[in-house]
């Protein structure tokens, strides 16, 4: 059973402004614990900022990119050196993993690091994954580690994801008011994003909203999320037993297969506008057909990914093509009758309902 960890900038931090190697030392000792009972650990861990400014002896986070970069190349070793010197304590070997987020938009890249992390996993190594800071883009970027998460829990499919978080939860308000209250379980994400804000603490780049907007891909792909504080027993997250938390319970229909990968790892290379009819056809778990098609934008072959969206630019779908973009433009308005005729070794269908996902 594959477990994902998240662990925040601010979670490595003690109240003095430390690298809290307790808990580190903490995290994997119940690691090694669970490993003994077949569990299987992927930590996506922030830091190397933090870390960089405590080996230089900085005061306080920079402002500029290049500060921040040429910190976190230096922190990132620092990091790196504490976790495998304190899980190697308890006899656990790990593995440095930086990614970007083209390696979510290729799929050679993205095929190439998923074959990596399996072969990683199966020799008994706990990967340490940190987006690359150092030469990140702005284009190519994840924005936080939260959304890093998120799409490793695409590539990787674990059993459960746990985001380890200094708010230890969501709550109806801010933690630290006597009035907010734990939110226990979560159903839907859409009815607490309202409870969660957007916020920049001094080392981390994240916030409830963003571990709620991060959770939203996690929930539609079926794996339960679990938000904690640092204190609370993986054992009772993994095991069904009561925490102190609050568990985002996995979609009933997740999202599974090709349509994962159409969903989140495939870019769309153009945009099919269709009318309302089109739309409410998809919805029913139609196929989309060219009778229904207004428009096409952009240039793709068949077999690529698309939007598709209405008229005043709302995308409410994406999938794969069986025709062309300038072949599209050539059957607009025909039917399925006239398709076959025109090309009777295609299916007549220009994005077959297998091939298609709504969002």
């Amino acid at each position: 059973m594959l477990v994902l960890i998240k662990v925040g900038s601010n979670i490595l931090r003690t109240p003095e402004g430390d690298i809290d190697l307790a808990f580190i030392s903490s995290l994997a000792e119940r690691i090694k614990r669970l490993r003994q009972r077949g569990y299987k650990f992927v930590i996506v861990s922030s830091g190397a900022v933090l870390a960089g400014i405590k080996k230089l002896g900085f005061k306080g986070k920079p402002k500029s990119l290049t500060d921040k970069q040429a910190l976190a190349s230096v922190g990132q070793a620092y990091l790196m050196h504490l976790y495998d010197t304190l899980f190697g304590n308890y006899g656990l070997k790990v593995s440095q993993v930086l990614l970007n987020a083209d390696i979510f938009k290729n799929r050679r890249r993205y095929e190439n690091a998923k074959n990596t992390f399996s072969r990683l996993i199966r020799w008994g190594i706990i990967p340490i994954v940190n987006e690359n800071d150092t030469v990140a883009v702005e284009e190519l970027i994840f924005g936080d580690n939260d959304f890093l998460t998120a799409y490793l829990s695409v590539m990787l499919s674990p059993k459960f994801v746990i985001i380890v978080s200094t708010a230890g939860g969501l709550y109806t308000g801010d933690p630290k008011r006597e009035e907010a209250k734990l939110i226990r379980e979560v159903s839907s994400i859409g009815e607490v994003l309202k409870y969660a804000k957007a916020t920049r603490s001094e080392y981390g780049s994240g916030g409830m909203k963003s571990k709620l907007e991060a959770a939203k891909i996690i929930h539609s792909l079926g794996i339960p999320l679990a938000i904690v504080g640092k204190q609370t027993p993986l054992e009772n997250i993994l095991e069904g037993k009561p925490f102190e938390g609050t568990l985002i319970k996995p979609s009933p229909k997740p999202v599974k297969g090709k349509k994962k990968l159409i969903a989140y790892i495939e870019p769309p290379k153009g945009i099919i506008y269709t009318d309302e009819g089109a739309k409410k056809a998809l919805i029913r778990g139609k196929s989309l057909l060219a009778v229904g098609i207004k428009a096409v934008e952009g240039s793709f072959e068949r077999g690529e990914t698309v939007s598709v969206a209405l008229a005043n630019g709302e995308i409410f779908a994406k999938g794969k093509v069986n025709f062309s973009s300038e072949e599209i433009k050539k059957l607009i308005g025909k039917t399925t009758e006239e398709i076959k005729k025109l090309f009777p070794d295609r299916p007549p269908e220009v994005i077959h309902r297998d091939n298609l996902i709504l969002w």
